[in-house]
Order: structure tokens, then C-alpha cells, then sequence
């Protein structure tokens, strides 16, 4: 069979390395793809907001399943509007995507379904959001209601940092803002609870912890993700109970409510107070770089999961996981996650020899002339798989030394609440 990944990070690079090997692959198709999904699979250079002639582009070429990487095309619809076409799509359809799509939508869920999560207000300009936290209690997060590729949420220490979020927001740092929330902070741990989903059924599909700041020591701005590691020191049955029968299926009956199913990866972004799960957000996607940390650790075919999903037989799967730790680091061009340059190259990569158990997937690259160009803010993640953190953290950095690149860094404490 013929398939289609919709993205370009390393994410999607991580899907394609994970499907190659399954018997029932013919060929690979990545939108727009990387210069390391060039090596497995055929990039096609199409837009991403041109839903017609991604659809063209599948049919021309007898594309048998298109997997949905990004939550944009997602939010956008791009999965209702090929299913209209009789193309399968692995993907939550536009309804059930505004849970990323709109954090005021998935607060108004909660509010109605009883789901555990932070106290908050909802305001739709500056002068109403400043007037509130001249009065509140700090630390409190202000989160920008739109997509922001996971920047769009700010833990204010104090009024001015309120202000300054507050102002970032409004002024169009993320798009056209017309509201935007104020949460209480709540003090505990976070943790990524990842589902996989057939529009009746979901199966669980792993944890990882992820490192959001910038700064060793979980400092400065917040990015896409520095860094993870899975499974998360935090889970244990007794939780992961709680997070399904409080937060999951009451997600899932409030989208039936409002005649919409589920179908593709749920990211449950949650904060641990004391063995109790509140969510924070929903992603409608795998996350990035946790999906880098989490896919090579499944033992089952990823092909046959989507083809499960896509066809409401996700109940006859069996997803079973290699009993190893692993651990992501992610290089970043100098400068992020504000300014950075463009078209760096990078002149290592051949010279790594990678065991196998490691892997290096591509994000913010392409090839162009032969040469490997570093084009975006995450370039590379280096994942290794170990049985214990400590070594899979020791195989990812000694892989790193290796590059030697001198156009970006990472962070050296990623997985450091697991390792001593």
C-alpha cells in the first residue's frame, strides 16, 4: 500500500521511520517533508492550505491512507474535507480538533462535564484582562486562546509580566486574538498521557515527560519541547484511571453530545497534584518531541494501528511496547526559541554511526545541493533507547558530541528529575 504524511518535523519523521518496515508499505509520501524523510520516503512540495490539490496529488498517485502529523491542517479541516473525497484519513475530523483548536472550547468542556482543571476566566480585551490581575494572587498562567505551537501560554510571576503577556497576546504575537484565558496556577508535576482513538474505542499509548523551557533547570521562554522522556516517572494504575474515567470519557461523551467522535492520537497534558490529574490542555496529535521519545519504544506495526483506527477495529489490536526507557534531546539553532538564522549547515551527520537503538530524526532541516541545511528553530532530536535514563541519556549526548555543530545547542539536564 501507498501511504501519505501530512508535516515536516521531526514528528512526522519519526512516523515515516516507524512504518518503513512494515510488510504492508509499498511507498511513502511526506508533505512537504525533511531532509530526513527525503531518505525514506518521496517529498512533495505542495502547501499545506491547499486542500485541493493535496487531494489531487493522493489521487493521482493511489495514495491508500493519509496520516495527519500538525494540528493546523487539523484544525483547518483537512480530514473532513478528503473523507468527503472517500480518502482515508488517519486524524481527528474539524469539530472534534477544536479541542486544540480553542482553549476557551475545551474550558467550556470541562466546565460542563465536571473535568478536573485550573480555575479561570475568559477575557476579550486588554483593559479587562489587566483590570483582573491587578487584584490576583501570583504566580498565575495567561494562555492565548488560539494555536501557538506551544508557545502561547506564560506563568506570570507578577503584574508586569501579566502586562507583557497580556499585551503580547492582543498585539497579534499568535495570530488575531479575540479573547484570551487567565488560569491559577496549579503547583505540582506535568505529565503527557497520550490515547489513540477509532471514533469508538481508544487504546492507551504511553506517557513522557516533557522539558517546555528553554534554560537548563526548566528556565526562560517556553518552546515546542527541548527534550523528553518516556514512560513518566509519575504513572501508575491507581492514575491512570483516574485520568480515563475523569478527564478522557467525559471528553469523549461531550464530543458525542455534540455529534462529533474521535478519531486519531489524543495528547492529554496534564498537571499531578498529589496523585490527582487536572488537565491543562489538549493537543489532537501526537506530541513533538514526545512522539520522537514514545514510537520507538512500540514493538506492534504502526501501520496496523492506523488501519485499525480508520476502520473502528481498534478493540482487535494488541499494542504491545519494548520494556526500555527512552530519552529525546532536541539541537536548536542559536537564537531560538526568538531569532535565529537560516540555511546552517550542518557537515556532520554521515560521520555518526548509530546503534540500534539510537536514532537522530529530523525536524527544521532540508537538502538542498547535496548539503544539509538547518531552516528552523528545532533542527534534530536524538533519541536512544536503554534500560535505564541514565545510559540512554549518556548514548544521546556522546551522539551530539559527535555532531559537533556549532550552529546550535540543547539542554544537558533533559531528563533529569528521572536521573540521580
Amino acid at each position: 500500500m501507498k501511504v501519505g504524511i501530512i508535516g515536516s518535523g521531526g514528528r512526522e519523521h519519526s512516523i515515516c521511520q516507524m512504518i518503513k518496515n512494515s510488510k504492508k508499505i509499498n511507498e511513502i509520501f511526506c508533505f512537504p517533508g525533511n531532509a530526513g524523510t527525503e531518505i525514506i520516503a518521496k517529498n512533495v512540495l505542495i502547501n499545506l492550505d491547499n486542500f485541493d490539490n493535496i487531494k489531487n496529488f493522493i489521487h493521482k498517485k493511489k495514495i491508500n491512507l493519509v496520516i495527519v502529523g500538525p494540528e493546523k491542517p487539523l484544525v483547518d479541516g483537512l480530514v473532513d474535507y478528503l473523507e468527503k473525497f472517500n480518502i482515508k484519513v488517519f486524524g481527528p475530523n474539524k469539530k472534534a480538533s477544536q479541542l486544540e483548536g480553542s482553549k476557551i472550547f475545551t474550558k467550556k468542556l470541562c466546565e460542563k462535564f465536571n473535568i478536573p482543571t485550573a480555575k479561570f476566566g475568559i477575557f476579550d480585551s486588554k483593559n479587562s484582562a489587566q483590570k483582573f490581575i491587578q487584584n490576583s494572587n501570583f504566580p498565575i498562567v495567561i494562555k492565548a486562546d488560539n494555536l501557538a505551537s506551544g508557545k502561547g501560554v506564560y506563568i506570570c510571576n507578577n503584574y508586569n509580566d501579566g502586562v507583557v503577556a497580556i499585551d503580547e497576546i492582543f498585539n497579534g504575537k499568535f495570530g488575531k486574538a479575540r479573547n484570551l484565558l487567565i488560569e491559577e496556577f496549579l503547583n505540582g508535576e506535568e505529565m503527557s498521557f497520550f490515547t489513540i482513538h477509532d471514533g469508538k474505542n481508544f487504546k492507551c499509548f504511553g506517557t513522557a515527560q516533557d522539558h517546555k523551557r528553554v534554560l537548563e533547570g526548566d528556565k526562560g521562554k517556553n518552546t515546542g519541547g527541548m527534550g523528553a522522556h518516556s514512560p513518566s516517572r509519575l504513572i501508575n494504575n491507581e492514575l491512570e484511571k483516574k485520568i480515563i474515567n475523569k478527564i478522557i470519557n467525559p471528553t469523549l461523551k461531550g464530543l458525542s453530545e455534540m455529534g462529533s467522535e474521535y478519531k486519531g492520537f489524543l495528547y492529554t497534558g496534564l498537571m499531578i497534584v498529589e496523585n490527582e490529574p487536572y488537565l491543562i490542555e489538549y493537543n489532537v496529535r501526537m506530541g513533538d518531541p514526545e512522539c520522537q521519545t514514545i514510537l520507538p519504544r512500540l514493538k506492534t506495526d504502526l501501520i496496523d494501528i492506523f488501519l485499525a483506527c480508520c476502520e473502528k477495529e481498534l478493540k482487535k489490536i494488541s499494542i504491545e511496547w519494548k520494556n526500555k526507557k527512552s530519552l529525546c534531546i532536541v539541537l536548536c539553532s542559536n537564537g531560538y526559541p526568538d531569532t535565529y538564522k537560516k540555511n546552517i549547515e550542518i557537515n556532520n551527520l554521515n560521520s555518526i554511526k548509530l546503534n540500534f537503538d539510537d536514532f537522530v530524526f529530523h525536524a527544521g532541516t532540508i537538502k538542498k545541493n547535496e548539503k544539509i541545511l538547518a531552516v528552523g528553530g528545532r533542527v534534530l532530536n536524538f533519541v536512544s533507547l536503554s534500560d535505564d535514563f541514565k545510559l540512554a541519556k549518556k548514548n544521546v549526548e556522546e551522539n551530539l558530541v559527535k555532531l559537533n555543530w556549532t550552529g546550535g545547542f540543547f539542554r544537558r539536564d533533559i531528563g533529569y528529575k528521572v536521573i540521580e
